[in-house]
Formats: structure tokens, C-alpha cells, sequence
């Protein structure tokens, strides 16, 4: 009986931490009503798909359908116009919110520390700032963190079955908006692979403990042919309906879209960016990417900058210290998935072939991060007062930022330059 208050609790959380993020990431959505950025490459793409005929050559054939589809389809809803263009980021944003709270409750079983993950996610400028403009990699972090709730959620139970099918679906979702969506998808895979191996070879620790993140007895019931199903077939029928609207059941057209992602995303870039930047120095936040820079008056601007809350990643990478340690010292599961979750996605852009990077690329692993600090702000012999002392300290560097993550806020040239701390940021 207790279980049902619970769940329900939950579900009413999780509703009101959608709507206020939602509600946030509104504000001034508007501004500015031209494209912003990488918007020159979705949105065109995006009102092809709802021309009667379909023009060709099909624009922005680099990256799979689903997010330009919910693009398309909020034009068709809204308008062609900049909230059009942008609503649905601001969805899938607040969904990301709501994920991270989810993904809270599962590896803290409290409500408290949820809540936190999830307000210190939200502080992050780097989430605000992809939830409010066209592009497709919000969409990948909102589906991607939904499946990595679910994973974490069916991580510890007996029966996992359907919370890994419903994460391997949303999987699936994820990479028909952005091929790095597969990233977490392989995280789980390995997880239950490194798992499944060490039960083959009958693995135990001499002090087994029940916060073990490995355990012999872990999943009993749940076969090979279960974690294809979950992890292969259904990814596998997911991604490929987001192509159907645009080729039918054309399996031969289907192959050939493959075939040219494939080629445009390993193809090595000959050309440098003005703010392409490598993958170990997204941590740093060395390098920020200017969405938009307008001067609105002789010393007033709207900017909009890729870069992250200081006052949150600088901190998270010592987080990470402590859960890296405490995974292979003390074998803490939840450790373990914090670990799993924020290095895989970060890591995976360390193999591919492509030298092109930008900082955005960080977002996944960036997100996750909350959940490092929240872990270690919440340990025993600490006051409770602290982790909630550190999300008002995360929202105040939220605030301090805000003049250069929203156009619609805008800031003066003095106040632009005291906030680009390093040369680096130019």
C-alpha cells in the first residue's frame, strides 16, 4: 500500500519540475527572430520536409530525421517563425530535467537528492542554452536521458525486463535524432556485457556487500535473448521508423541514408572552426562557442554563448575523483553508473576519426555531472544543509551568467567583457 503514496509523490514531482522548467525555458524564446548558429542547417531542412513534394536535393542529409521532423511538425503547429523553429527544444529540455531527477531516484532513493540533481541541471547553462534554439542535440540528450533512467531504475531490480525494453527503445529514439545517441545505448551494452561475463567466469568478491555493483546473482531471470531483444532489436525498430515519413519502406533508399551519415560523420574535417575545440578540453570549458553575438545599441549586445556554469563543471570533475574511487575501491554501484554515464559519452568522441569538435558535443557527459556532485554533497558525516547551500550556489552562478546564455536579457559591452573570464573565450 505504502508503494502507490510513493509512486504517486514521484509522478507529481516529476510533473511540477517539467512545467517550471518548461515555463523557463520560454522566456524570451523569441529573441532574436533570425536564425542562431547551426539554425541555418535545421530549420531549412526542417520546412523541406513539409513542402507538399519534397525538393531535392534532401538538405542536411548528415544526421538522421526524427529532431528536424519535430522541428517540421512545431512549425506546422506555430508558425514559421523563431518559436516555431525552437519550441520543441524547450520540450525536450525539460524532459532532460525530468530524467535527471528520475535518474536521482534511482541511484539515491530519496527525494531530496533527486530534486537536486535536477535543480543543479538546470543551472547548467549548457542545457539552457541548447533548449532554446533549433538544433538537434537537445533532442538526443531528452531521449537519451529518459532510456538512462530507465536503465538505472531496472539496474538493481530482479526482473529488469521492461524498464532495459523501454530504455532501449528510447535508445533507439535518441540516435534517429543524432548518431551519438548511441553512445549511452553502448554504455548499457557494456555494462551488461562486463556483468554477464563475470557471472560466466563465476566471479565473487571475498567481501561481497550488497552495494556491490556486481553481483552473481544479478538478474536471474534475464537471458542473451532478453538483453538482444532490449538492446539490439528494439533500437534496431525504433530508429528506423523516424525514415518511413520521408522514404517510405524503401529498405534500398533506407541503406543509402545510412550510407551517407555514415560518410559525412567519419569523414576527417580539412578545414578548422573558429570555435571547434578537443574533446579533453571540454571539462575546462577552454573553448566556448558563440551561438550569437549582435550589438543591440553603442554599448548594449545580445549574446548567446556555449558555455557551461563554471560554478558546476569546475567542481563536478572532483566529484568525479570521489566516484571514480569510490567505484573501484568501495565497488559502489551507483558510483559505478555516475561513472559509466558521464565518461562513456564523453570518451566515445576520443575514437571517432572526424578532428571537427565542439564543446556542445560535452552536453551528455556535462549532464550527468549533477549527478557526481549530488553524490558526493549528500555522503554521511556531511550536513544536509550543504548539498542545498551548493544548488543556491550553482543558481547564483546561473544568474551571473545569464546576460550571455540569453539574447532576450542582454547585457552591456563592460558587463560582456568582465564575464569572458580568459582570452580563450574570445
Amino acid at each position: 500500500m505504502s508503494a502507490v503514496p510513493k509512486v504517486s509523490r514521484s509522478a507529481v514531482i516529476a510533473v511540477a519540475i517539467f512545467l517550471v522548467a518548461h515555463l523557463a525555458l520560454l522566456l524570451g524564446l523569441s529573441t532574436p527572430e533570425k536564425f542562431v548558429f547551426d539554425e541555418v542547417h535545421y530549420v531549412p531542412a526542417a520546412r523541406q520536409m513539409l513542402t507538399p513534394a519534397m525538393s531535392q536535393p534532401m538538405l542536411n542529409p548528415m544526421h538522421p530525421p526524427l529532431g528536424k521532423e519535430l522541428i517540421a511538425a512545431s512549425i506546422a503547429a506555430f508558425g514559421d517563425n523563431a518559436f516555431g523553429w525552437r519550441y520543441p527544444a524547450t520540450l525536450f529540455g525539460a524532459l532532460a530535467v525530468v530524467a535527471i531527477y528520475l535518474c536521482g531516484l534511482a541511484l539515491f532513493s530519496a527525494q531530496g537528492p533527486a530534486i537536486a540533481a535536477a535543480l543543479i541541471t538546470a543551472s547548467n547553462q549548457m542545457l539552457y542554452v541548447q533548449a532554446r534554439i533549433a538544433m538537434l542535440d537537445i533532442f538526443a540528450l531528452g531521449f537519451g536521458l529518459l532510456a538512462t533512467a530507465a536503465f538505472m531504475h531496472g539496474f538493481r531490480r530482479e526482473r529488469p525486463h521492461a524498464l532495459f525494453a523501454l530504455a532501449g527503445g528510447l535508445f533507439g529514439c535518441a540516435a534517429a535524432c543524432k548518431w551519438s545517441g548511441l553512445f549511452p545505448l553502448a554504455v548499457c551494452i557494456m555494462v551488461l556485457g562486463v556483468i554477464r561475463l563475470m557471472q560466466g567466469w563465476h566471479t565473487l568478491f571475498a567481501d561481497a556487500k550488497p552495494s556491490d555493483w556486481y553481483r552473481p546473482d544479478l538478474w536471474p531471470g534475464f537471458r542473451v535473448q532478453h538483453a538482444a531483444l532490449c538492446f539490439a532489436l528494439l533500437p534496431a525498430l525504433t530508429y528506423p521508423a523516424a525514415f518511413v515519413p520521408l522514404y517510405g519502406l524503401s529498405l534500398p533508399d533506407l541503406v543509402e541514408a545510412q550510407r551517407r551519415i555514415f560518410a559525412d560523420n567519419t569523414t576527417t574535417a580539412i578545414a578548422g572552426h573558429t570555435y571547434m575545440s578537443a574533446w579533453p578540453s571540454w571539462p575546462l570549458l577552454a573553448r566556448p562557442v558563440w551561438f550569437l553575438f549582435d550589438k543591440t545599441a553603442e554599448d548594449s549586445v545580445a549574446a548567446i554563448v556555449f558555455l557551461g556554469n563554471p560554478l558546476v563543471l569546475w567542481p563536478a570533475l572532483l566529484a568525479l575523483a570521489v566516484v571514480l574511487r569510490d567505484f573501484i575501491v568501495a565497488r559502489r554501484w551507483d558510483a559505478f553508473l555516475i561513472a559509466a554515464f558521464y565518461f562513456g559519452p564523453w570518451l566515445a568522441w576520443a575514437l571517432l576519426p572526424r578532428t571537427l569538435g565542439f564543446i556542445y558535443y560535452y552536453l551528455p557527459a556535462a549532464t550527468a555531472a549533477s549527478l557526481a556532485l549530488v553524490y558526493v554533497l549528500r555522503r554521511d558525516g556531511l550536513p544536509r544543509w550543504l548539498l542545498w547551500a551548493y544548488v543556491g550556489i550553482a543558481a547564483a552562478g546561473f544568474a551571473a551568467l545569464l546576460p550571455i546564455s540569453a539574447a532576450f536579457v542582454g547585457s552591456s559591452m563592460r558587463t560582456f567583457g568582465r564575464l569572458m573570464l580568459f582570452q580563450s573565450w574570445i
